[in-house]
């Protein structure tokens, strides 16, 4: 009885059964369901995190790196301390380059949907940009008025430790998110193997209940088991990949030429930085057009047509172009383009390679230049000595000729118009030696008044009868440190292109002298030559001091007045400049101001009689004679030789009965500088003239003092002068 009540029926049992069974096949399907469910999550974490680890943070990552390479060595910062300090324009260039790709840099963080600390920090950085691009200006105008080097610092002087502080946190951020999503897949991927393991221990516990479920239930695991793993794999591939392809990247980023990638239409479809540091694009600007856009229009079309027909054969092109900037300005590129295959060998893209040539083309361009220059210097040295001594004959007889004509008489007009002209021939064969460095020259207190009313003279002979030419200086006395020949010269040019600026048609020529003071510098001379013509083209402005650079025709002119303009007013340490507008042109000369010399003497028209025997020698016998007849139109006694060895000869045998010597510098048989040593060996104090087409070194011949040097052609009235002052007349 007691047994019976304590016991459960078989019904009872069955249904206690029943409800068990069905409570752990229900407790089993549910479980299954949240197994399910939970994995399912885990792999949905895993997918999302693993999208935010390779898209997002990568992004950031890289990003942060740009703008690291900017804030580091060779960025702004960097280049802007080197600019405040050398003031060497490449570093603004480099500055203001860096300032663009540092503000997409900012503009492409902010739209990677960045949190609210990381916007604080981005503006703290950009204001410490904006504050370095504030500054640059600053440091630009400090460099054109050369400020002080602790005005500049103490004005320029950025504080950028925020801006440091700002990108390691934003740094620090990056890496904790990176942290953060690895950590979620980690933890997700854990779980997921709990998971199942907790599955494998529930179905086992339950396996008397359904073996089906637990079979199910243990190939899902297998399934999930392998899931991971493939995961895991594909997860370490990516990460190996995309190290690769950084690599490639930088490699690309960081190449010394630039790279352009097209596709088949010549579609832009990339450029590396140094194609953007070069061009002065950048990559959103260029993308998507062609790179017709950097053709200067120096190549013709036919060129292209015969490369991209090259191309399209799948061949390699290799040359040269002359392209243009975002700026407008030029650059040579050595460039090579190459067609892209896929594996079919389908030709998908062209990949160009270009590598800046222009500082090379230039140092080319000089060579050639050096050379022209030379054979300049070769001529000049071949011809000048002849064709000053035929100069020589023709002054010294037109001097001859002058002192017979009867004053204000029509031989005398004709005469006078036969030296202007042979005057022109002289400064143009000193041009030449000039530019050629043949020529050395002396400086002394020189009245500019004077060299001007020569000037003015010459050019009234000979210049269109439609432009005037004036001279206005106040002080008659006023002198410069300078070269005679070199400063006449430099003004007859100036003046010459003055009136050939003015053409036909009705003008003026003024030339001015006047003192120039400043604060911190010493006073100067100024000479300003203006005219009022067409003026000079801006573009032309910079170039018309080149050498060989003309725009007149073909035949019209060397390209060398302005050139050696500038030659010769640096060998006088002076400085020239140029002021032009459409109703005229001015150059302004800049010369050391000299005290007038007290015993400083007038040109003179008429030569100073002397007395004394001279020896004359030079291997040019129409030369002799002409100087002999000019010498004994002073009232001199004359030997004159074109041999100087029997010149010697005779002055060995009675060397105190010459007053004087006078000889050519370049003869075949004995030098001139031999004729001094053989002179001074037998008569030191012998007073000697060396006259020659371009002086010899003044050191070179210091040892055969008291000399006088005097250039071809002779000036009759300058040698009169060297000839009373050597003599003591």
């Amino acid at each position: 009885m007691d047994k019976k009540t304590n016991s459960y029926p078989m019904p009872m049992r069955l249904l206690l059964s029943g409800i068990v069974a069905t409570f752990l096949i229900i407790s089993t399907v549910l479980g299954g369901i949240y197994l399910g469910n939970q994995t399912q999550d885990r792999f949905h974490d895993i997918e999302s995190s693993w999208q935010v680890y390779s898209d997002e943070a990568e992004l950031r990552g890289e990003l942060l790196n740009r703008m690291w390479s900017h804030l580091g060595y060779g960025g702004i910062i960097h280049n802007f301390k080197n600019y405040v300090l050398r003031q060497d324009q490449q570093y603004l260039d480099r500055l203001e380059d860096q300032f663009t790709d540092f503000s997409q840099t900012i503009k492409e963080y902010r739209q990677s949907n960045p949190t609210r600390q990381e916007l604080d920090n981005l503006a703290i950085i950009e204001n410490t940009m904006l504050t370095y691009m504030n500054k640059a200006k600053i440091a630009k105008q400090a460099a054109q008025e050369n400020w002080p080097p602790q005005k500049t610092d103490k004005l320029v002087k950025v504080n950028d430790e925020n801006a440091l502080y700002a990108l390691a946190t934003l740094d620090r951020l990056w890496r904790e998110k990176r942290e953060e999503t690895t950590t979620i897949i980690s933890h997700a991927v854990a779980e997921g193997e709990n998971l199942v393991v907790v599955g494998f221990r529930f179905m086992a516990a339950l396996v008397v209940v359904s073996l089906v479920l637990f079979a199910l239930f243990y190939l899902l695991q297998m399934e999930l088991r392998q899931a991971i793993g493939l995961l895991s794999k594909e997860l370490s591939e990516r990460k190996l990949a995309q190290q690769v392809a950084k690599k490639f990247q930088r490699a690309v980023e960081q190449s010394p030429v630039t790279i352009i990638i097209t596709d088949t239409d010549r579609k832009i479809e990339y450029v590396n930085q140094k194609f953007c540091d070069l061009t002065g694009y950048t990559s959103d600007e260029v993308i998507g057009k062609t790179p017709s856009i950097l053709q200067s229009g120096e190549t013709s079309e036919q060129a292209y047509a015969s490369l991209h027909q090259q191309l399209e054969l799948g061949q390699e092109w290799r040359g040269e172009f002359h392209n243009k900037k975002k700026d407008g300005n030029l650059y040579w590129a050595k460039t090579s383009i190459l067609p892209l295959r896929e594996e079919d060998g389908i030709i998908t893209h062209f990949i160009g390679l270009g590598e800046d040539i222009t500082q090379t083309r230039k140092a080319r361009d000089q060579m050639h230049r050096a050379q022209k220059m030379e054979a300049v210097g070769m001529l000049a040295s071949g011809v000048a000595h002849d064709f000053n001594n035929v100069l020589t004959i023709i002054l010294g007889n037109v001097f001859l000729a002058k002192a017979d004509a009867p004053i204000d008489s029509d031989l005398a007009y004709e005469l006078e118009q036969i030296e202007i002209a042979a005057k022109r021939a002289r400064n143009m064969v000193g041009q030449i030696l000039t530019f050629a460095r043949q020529q050395p020259g002396e400086t002394i207190a020189l009245r500019v008044g004077d060299t001007i009313d020569e000037v003015i003279r010459l050019m009234r002979a000979s210049i269109l009868p439609n432009i005037k030419i004036k001279c206005v200086i106040k002080d008659k006395t006023l002198s410069a440190l300078a070269d005679s020949t070199r400063l006449h010269q430099v003004i007859m040019n100036l003046c010459s292109n003055a009136a050939e600026a003015i053409g036909a048609n009705e003008g003026e020529i003024t030339i001015t002298a006047k003192v120039e003071t400043g604060n911190k510098t010493p006073k100067q001379v100024c000479i300003c030559v203006s005219d009022n013509g067409p003026g000079i083209p801006d573009k032309l402005k910079e170039k018309i001091f080149d050498p060989f650079f003309t725009t007149k025709q073909l035949g019209k002119g060397t390209g060398l007045g302005l050139s050696v303009v500038t030659s010769l007013i640096s060998q006088m340490n002076g400085h020239i400049s140029l002021e032009t507008s459409p109703k005229g042109s001015e150059f302004k000369i800049l010369l050391p101001m000299a005290e007038p010399s007290k015993d400083e003497n007038k040109k003179t028209k008429t030569f100073i009689v002397g007395s004394g025997r001279i020896l004359l020698i030079d291997d040019q016998k129409e030369v002799v004679d002409i100087c002999n007849k000019i010498l004994a139109k002073m009232n001199y006694q004359v030997d004159a030789f074109t041999n100087p060895k029997e010149a010697m000869s005779l002055f060995k045998s009675n060397p105190d009965d010459y007053q004087l010597v006078m000889t050519d510098y370049i003869m075949p048989e004995l030098s001139g500088a031999e004729v001094c040593a053989q002179v001074r060996e037998l008569r030191p104090n012998c007073p000697i003239i060396i006259y020659s087409a371009y002086q010899p070194d003044q050191i070179e011949l210091d040892r055969f003092k008291p000399i006088k040097l005097l250039k071809k052609p002779i000036d009759p009235h300058s040698l009169s002068q060297t000839l009373m002052n050597l003599l003591n007349v």
